[in-house]
């Protein structure tokens, strides 16, 4: 198994559990195919990876699961710093295309950095916090997709899903100092984080296809 990983906090909980649920070779080999989303996003296309949390844009023609990195309402890790030019994040592929579907204008952060900005500053557009404004739907930023052993990735999905991931101290301090906040930042932003694909999810993120189609 050759998991794709994005190192953001937004993914802390699943990282913590894969490790818990991979074997050990896979483990290693997951350590090894990390990225941010676009790249991520390439080595999947490549099938240099098995599977990862594709950017939604760019799940549409694979497999995946009821699994993704949704926000409900507010996100803060995805946001627009508003100008009269628009400059797209290189790390981005959904949150790109999303900017021009919400008719923005202006500098597109997305991840830690994001978080880090939008915790100090307040002259930012939350994006998935509009995008729950202007249609009540929550927004689906990435997909588990998967190339091949679907039933395996079926039980992760299950196992992932079924209960709370409990965050070691030692792990959340770690992972806050790395990201530039704090832990008691870091397990507030956690909260605004779903993992469940439900019902109103795959309509938000239905919707967003649709609108996509008219910008892309």
């Amino acid at each position: 198994m050759v998991f794709g990983k994005i190192e953001y906090l937004n993914l802390l909980p699943f990282h913590i559990f894969i490790k818990r649920f991979a074997p050990s070779h896979a483990k290693a080999i997951m350590e090894h195919k990390k990225g941010v989303p676009a790249k991520i996003n390439k080595a999947f296309v490549s099938r240099r990876v098995d599977a990862a949390f594709i950017s939604s844009i760019a799940a549409q023609k694979y497999s995946h699961l009821s699994l993704g990195i949704i926000a409900k309402q507010e996100v803060q890790s995805v946001i627009v710093i508003p100008s009269n030019t628009q400059e797209l994040d290189s790390e981005s592929a959904t949150s790109n295309v999303l900017l021009h579907v919400m008719g923005l204008e202006g500098k597109v952060l997305i991840g830690d950095k994001a978080l880090r900005y939008a915790l100090k500053n307040d002259n930012y557009i939350d994006m998935a916090k509009l995008w729950y404004e202007r249609y009540r739907l929550p927004f689906v930023f990435a997909l588990l997709c998967f190339h091949k052993d679907k039933k395996l990735y079926q039980k992760i999905e299950k196992n992932f899903l079924k209960k709370e991931i409990k965050i070691p101290q030692y792990m959340l301090k770690k992972s806050a100092k790395r990201v530039g906040v704090s832990p008691k930042e870091a397990k507030e932003y956690l909260k605004l984080i779903s993992y469940n694909l439900d019902a109103k999810a795959q309509r938000g993120l239905l919707k967003f296809y649709k609108e996509a189609k008219k910008v892309i």
